[in-house]
């Protein structure tokens, strides 16, 4: 199996620049992270040169982050801005030689009825993965738990396989499902059966100990059965360590050995 280091919750010990060689020294050969716009594309190039890693996924620009902004697809009168996020994202993309960007959804708009506020979504998701395509790039959605972003557009799985057959329907395989095993324990449980009912739309995957999010040996996650699905179902794709760990990265991350 192959796993991917979170470099925005792991390996925090040290800053984000020496985060690369830290996880090319624990073993992994490749890397994920929320967002890589503070940075110079060319320094972010160079740290998985040096570390022989591959960059398997970031998020586009989610909005305003410090105000609680948590993504622009599905907010009414921000096409503009999600617009020049797009470009900004697949450029890049395109620095650090990755095929897959995750769209943020974006806060529930209260202002306005949910089923407007969803053909926003499905507007700018239908025009975003076009134009990601037209670049060799996959748009991905993830479904996030309303503990974790209170608010946040799409925190369903049957929500998100009904908005990618909406997307799809004109385009296959437009758009696919970012299938993050922590936030689907909390917000439906029973993993496995979801994992089998997002199979064909799946193109990534993530983990995290259930309910703390450390690490997925930690808490109430079936880990086994989930693992054993995943390499069944998934044997190609990046599962990313999207947790936080509980002491220093190198010393929790002795539940990945069986498994690569």
């Amino acid at each position: 199996m192959k796993f991917a280091a979170n470099l925005s919750m792991m390996f925090t010990e040290v800053e984000f620049p020496e985060r690369f060689q830290a996880a090319a020294k624990a073993g992994f050969s490749a890397v994920e992270y929320l967002f890589p716009y503070e940075w110079d594309s060319n320094l972010l190039a160079g740290k998985l040169h040096e570390n022989n890693l591959q960059q398997v996924l970031f998020n586009l620009p989610p909005g305003n982050w410090d105000a609680g902004e948590r993504g622009l697809a599905s907010l009414p009168g921000r096409d503009e801005e999600f617009c020049a996020g797009i470009n900004k994202a697949i450029a890049c993309a395109g620095h650090l030689n990755l095929s897959r960007l995750h769209c943020m959804a974006g806060i529930r708009d209260q202002s306005i009825d949910h089923e407007a506020q969803r053909d926003v979504y499905v507007s700018r998701l239908r025009r975003a993965a076009q134009l990601c395509a037209d670049n060799s790039i996959q748009l991905l959605i993830e479904p996030i738990n309303p503990v974790d972003i209170p608010g946040y557009f799409l925190n369903d799985f049957g929500m998100a396989l009904d908005i990618l057959a909406e997307v799809n329907a004109t385009a296959p395989d437009l758009l696919k499902l970012q299938f993050d095993i922590y936030h689907c324990h909390k917000i439906h449980g029973d993993v496995p059966a979801w994992l089998e009912k997002c199979r064909i739309h799946t193109a990534h995957l993530q983990i995290a100990g259930v309910p703390d999010r450390h690490e997925p040996d930690h808490g109430d996650l079936p880990l086994q059965e989930i693992m054993e699905v995943c390499a069944q179902l998934h044997p190609d794709l990046w599962i990313g360590c999207e947790y936080r760990p509980k002491a220093r990265t190198e010393a929790g991350l002795q539940w990945m050995k069986s498994y690569i």
